[in-house]
């Protein structure tokens, strides 16, 4: 195996939630609106876990690919995270999500970052000046109503540098689907 393929295995893992095909092409194109073209490398998600260690990629896609029914999300007002602006995302059950991966993994194998309270969020700007990001957020907020919608799929990327390598993307059953 080259240099590189081996580099490339061990590369983190990220595992990232998908929503239902409207809510999906609207967030991407808010993202490809405003984030800045050059950063907009990856498609627009709610990030899951940031990094997970690429030795546990079989065990995840086991537990990934089984059937679940597609989760409640609710996509609450913007916030600005000091260089862009997100929406927050509300979801319990893609958070019991999270806590079943938790417990594959290691705390001591996970990030920090991995390890810390979760706060789910879809990041539609980001690496734009502070001034750019309150402008975009006060636009946004006027009059913004929350949306509720539901999960599409579960996605685990490998991460190559800035890109990323789609592993596999399991769907969640529709509702009311058994």
């Amino acid at each position: 195996m080259s240099r590189f393929l081996a580099e490339k295995q061990d590369a983190p893992l990220i595992l990232t939630l998908e929503l239902e095909q409207s809510v999906q092409d609207w967030a991407q194109s808010m993202r490809d609106h405003h984030f800045p073209q050059d950063r907009n490398i990856v498609p627009a998600h709610v990030t899951i876990f940031h990094a997970l260690p690429a030795e546990y990629a079989d065990i995840l896609l086991t537990h990934l690919i089984r059937a679940r029914q597609a989760p409640c999300v609710t996509i609450e007002a913007p916030f600005l995270l000091g260089r862009g602006v997100a929406y927050r995302v509300i979801s319990p059950e893609i958070k019991a999500v999270r806590e079943e991966i938790s417990g594959l993994v290691p705390p001591e194998r996970c990030t920090a970052q991995d390890r810390a309270p979760w706060h789910p969020h879809l990041t539609i700007q980001n690496k734009v000046s502070p001034q750019k990001a309150r402008e975009l957020l006060k636009h946004l907020s006027q009059g913004y109503e929350p949306v509720k919608t539901h999960g599409a799929a579960l996605r685990l990327w490998r991460y190559l540098g800035g890109p990323w390598e789609l592993l596999v993307r399991a769907p969640f059953m529709l509702r009311g689907d058994s």
